[in-house]
């Protein structure tokens, strides 16, 4: 793979004026709010819930990002809002072929904390898969939200088969425990996830990763990619600020379940006399001309079990994945192009 200094631009960074101070625990004071308190009541999670899929539907149906721009956030809000205006370009109509997005089933997991941001995960099931049998999924949802003051907010979505959602570590009143960013205890800290992904991707370290189609899969992929006249070079960011902060639940098991999220980019250099392929979604998103030059740029959350430290090599506790950790489920979205 090779590295090229020029792929690095970054999206805008999203302020964050409402917080304080973060403390080293990891929880984040705002207006002197310290007490661990529910993320959220049942019926707000709920409300939550409805509001994101109604604002959703409105937006999918019309191709209208404006439509609940106020409702996503993070890495979802990024790669929904940068389709939604990719589709409205070429369907000024709207979206003829719209299904309205039905999630229900929910339970929620709704973690303790101090301060603000707090958040919740609704495990839903969707009207997208075949109820029952290996086809049927749920959809985890992640919700946000960042002040007294502020909306509830999607910021990840994780799918992935129902036999594969975790048990949650629940205390006595069926409230979850968020794990730390720099949690000593896991095998890999959620803080560092998407350098130790992006690391991996790019270098094939650290080696923390059971092989899967978005670990190994990808990195061997990107090496047998051939094309007569073309060449492909890619560059793996971290992505952990504001919006797009590391978020992990404690599971039974002594681990975590966590969505972290990351940065791609994708250059095409095309020989002399030949041109990269522009389709309809790169185009809308394309700033520049593309001569010889295609760089695309891709946002992609992922949803992890970590095992706990304890866990690794020789330890004798082995929760099934040798000590590393598993991907679960990786959305990637396009977000923006550029034309060389």
């Amino acid at each position: 793979m090779t590295r090229h200094p020029g792929l690095g631009r970054l999206t805008a960074g999203l302020a964050t004026a409402t917080v304080l101070c973060v403390t080293a625990t990891g929880c984040v004071t705002v207006h002197g709010e310290l007490e661990v308190l529910p993320g959220a009541k049942k019926s707000e999670a709920a409300q939550a819930l409805k509001d994101f899929t109604d604002a959703y539907n409105a937006a999918d149906k019309a191709f209208d990002p404006a439509l609940d721009a106020d409702r996503v956030t993070g890495s979802l809000g990024a790669i929904n809002q940068a389709g939604l205006k990719a589709r409205q370009t070429y369907n000024p109509d709207g979206n003829r072929a719209h299904k309205p997005l039905v999630l229900d089933d929910a339970t929620y997991v709704i973690p303790k904390k101090a301060g603000w941001p707090r958040w919740f995960l609704a495990d839903t099931d969707s009207n997208r898969d075949q109820d029952g049998g290996k086809l049927d999924t749920r959809w985890l949802v992640v919700f946000v939200r960042t002040g007294p003051d502020a909306l509830w907010k999607a910021a990840y979505l994780g799918v992935l088969p129902a036999s594969q959602v975790p048990e949650f570590a629940l205390d006595g009143d069926g409230l979850a425990t968020p794990v730390k960013p720099q949690d000593d205890e896991l095998a890999v800290a959620p803080a560092d996830l998407s350098a130790s992904y992006t690391g991996y991707l790019q270098n094939g370290s650290p080696d923390v990763f059971t092989p899967s189609t978005s670990t190994s899969g990808w990195r061997e992929t990107r090496r047998t990619t051939r094309r007569a006249g073309f060449s492909y070079q890619y560059i793996d960011q971290p992505l952990t600020g504001s919006t797009f902060a590391p978020l992990g639940l404690r599971t039974e098991d002594g681990g975590a379940l966590v969505f972290f999220t990351s940065k791609h980019f994708e250059r095409q250099v095309a020989a002399k006399g030949l041109r990269p392929e522009v389709n309809p979604d790169v185009k809308a998103l394309l700033t520049g001309e593309v001569n010889s030059t295609l760089t695309k740029e891709r946002v992609s959350s992922q949803l992890v079990h970590v095992p706990p430290r304890a866990a690794g090599a020789g330890s004798g506790a082995d929760t099934g994945s040798g000590g590393k950790v598993r991907m679960l489920n990786r959305l990637p979205g396009l977000i923006a192009a550029k034309g060389e």
